[in-house]
């Protein structure tokens, strides 16, 4: 009996150990589990997925005038509005000069017969940016508006930028900066970058506030999915209802997302700041193949697949030569020399033959089938629409 009970007793603590062997792997299991959940694959943060509604940019406008130039203004005889804008800000300064005479009794002076070589009309735009102050100072674009050949080294002249609803939100004024240089001289001319556009860095200031409002009645704040995207729209959501709670936030559709925040707008601050830090992995995108039809361009991304297909594709080029013959007459026919011109029209077309293309499960298969072809980026463009059509192509089009 003791040595039945003493092998009980071993079997017992055998299980205990294994027991407790258990445990800690399932901890070590868990703790690998939780670090590779902790740092997904590609994680981005909210912040770079999702904006605030209520949070945005607001453009403005303005036209003025650049004085200071060294002889590289506006040819005021093909740009008269320059000229315009000059005596209607010289009349605002208390400076008439339409009808203004000389003392000898001569004709008196119009805008038509002046000639301003220094003055340049110029359109100035701006980006008012979210929460924006008066008194605060933003970075302004001045761009030529007429045919002055460079407003380098000039300064620009106090301008009002109105925003959509026509009322002033800023004033601009300063020295242009402009990152290119020129030279001209005996009909030669070198130039490099532009040099009708330039920046002036805190040129405006702002005179008018935007109002803002991120939250509604009661601390309701609405998010937009920068691509609209049902499973990364799912996740933001499952992210921010673990963090805070379930009910914290509600997908409204495929983009729109509703966050029920704290009403006080001091505590809304923090509240977002720690939305935006979360890290979620977004959804895989759509398989899309972008064609820029202007330079040739073929962009595809990595969910791109191909089935097996065959593609024949043949060159068809015109090629015209034109030449000049001169017909000389004999001697003492009182002939003239004629000049003609004849035309030689080739049309060539090369053989085409029907090659396979292969099946590609990956963007590099894709990329190596492709290439096997041989054919120009603009053949490809296509040979992929073709492709698309006969269904081989796993992925849409897309022509920008």
């Amino acid at each position: 009996m003791v040595k039945i009970h003493f092998q009980r007793a071993r079997r017992s603590r055998v299980k205990d150990v294994l027991a407790a062997l258990g445990v800690a792997m399932g901890f070590v299991f868990a703790c690998g589990a939780l670090l590779a959940f902790a740092t997904p694959a590609r994680a981005e943060r909210v912040k770079d997925l999702v904006q605030f509604q209520g949070v945005r940019d607001n453009p403005l406008i303005g036209y003025g005038l650049v004085v200071g130039l060294d002889g590289t203004g506006d040819q005021t005889t093909q740009a008269p509005f320059t000229t315009q804008t000059l005596a209607n800000m010289l009349a605002n300064l208390g400076i008439s000069i339409n009808n203004t005479s000389s003392a000898t009794g001569s004709s008196s002076q119009t805008l038509n017969n002046m000639q301003l070589k220094n003055v340049a009309a110029v359109m100035v735009t701006a980006v008012l940016p979210p929460f924006a102050r008066p008194g605060e100072q933003i970075d302004v674009t001045v761009s030529s508006l007429a045919n002055a050949k460079s407003i380098r080294g000039g300064t620009l002249l106090l301008t009002p930028l109105k925003g959509a609803d026509g009322q002033v939100y800023a004033l601009a004024q300063g020295n242009v900066a402009v990152g290119g240089a020129g030279a001209s001289a005996n009909g030669s001319r070198v130039q490099v970058n532009q040099l009708a556009a330039g920046r002036i860095a805190g040129g405006a200031i702002v005179e008018r506030a935007v109002p803002s409002p991120v939250a509604q009645q009661g601390g309701i704040l609405q998010m937009e999915v920068n691509d609209m995207d049902y499973d990364t729209t799912q996740r933001i959501v499952a992210a921010i209802n673990n963090l805070f709670g379930q009910g914290t936030a509600t997908p409204l559709d495929g983009r729109t997302i509703q966050v029920h925040g704290p009403a006080d707008p001091a505590a809304q601050v923090g509240f977002i700041a720690q939305i935006q830090d979360l890290d979620v992995r977004p959804a895989q995108p759509a398989a899309k193949v972008i064609l820029n039809a202007r330079t040739g361009s073929i962009v595809m991304n990595q969910m791109v697949t191909l089935e097996s297909c065959a593609v024949a594709h043949g060159n068809l080029s015109v090629v015209v030569n034109t030449q000049t013959v001169v017909s000389q007459p004999g001697a003492f026919s009182n002939g003239q020399t004629v000049a003609a011109r004849q035309s030689q029209i080739q049309l060539k077309q090369d053989n085409g033959s029907l090659k396979l293309v292969t099946a590609g499960a990956n963007l590099a298969d894709v990329v190596k089938a492709l290439n096997a072809l041989g054919a120009t980026p603009a053949d490809l463009m296509s040979i992929l629409q073709a492709m698309k059509a006969a269904g081989a192509l796993r992925a849409d089009l897309e022509i920008i």
